[in-house]
């Protein structure tokens, strides 16, 4: 079993690894509701990270390359740049070549609010609120979309085993 951690949940998880990619919760969060959300929210793709950050030190380039790490294929989404860890960005969620299965949100709350309704329009059915970008508007909306949404605590870097490389 390994020991994953990150600044990001400010604890250490343990979690194991198999295959290289898929992770077993081990019930950390004494939660089956929130594991099973989880699961479901990591068994599809691709995904799209809105907030991508071009700084290798901000969380959305940070949650952008673990997915990398992980194999899996993503999208950043921001308003002006082009290209962030050599993947093209999209200035939007309605801009992305393909439909998504997920996004990862990391904006400001109010922001939050904004994409969580552009998800709802383009059928997005999975939501992951980085901690800081929730809102209890943002969180409500999705809820009453029928999207899965997680927020409140868990963090893609240490569930996915974020490394800063």
């Amino acid at each position: 079993m390994d020991t994953a951690f990150s600044r990001c949940g400010r604890e250490q998880v343990p979690a194991r690894r198999d295959s290289g990619l898929q992770i077993q919760f081990l019930n950390y969060f004494n939660d089956t509701t929130m594991n099973e959300q989880i699961e479901e929210f990591l068994a599809g793709g691709p995904h799209a990270v809105v907030g991508a950050s071009t700084d290798r030190a901000k969380y959305g380039n940070k949650v952008l390359r673990v997915y990398q790490q992980n194999g899996r294929t993503v999208f950043p989404v921001h308003p002006t740049v082009d290209e962030i860890e050599g993947l093209t960005a999209y200035p939007d969620l309605a801009s992305l070549p393909e439909t998504v299965h997920g996004i990862s949100v990391i904006t400001p709350p109010a922001v939050t609010e904004k994409i969580v309704q552009q998800a709802a329009d383009l059928g997005i059915q999975h939501i992951w609120m980085q901690p800081g970008a929730e809102s209890e508007q943002a969180i409500e909306l999705a809820r009453q979309s029928g999207i899965n949404v997680i927020a409140g605590g868990p963090c893609l870097l240490v569930v996915l085993g974020f490394r800063d490389e």
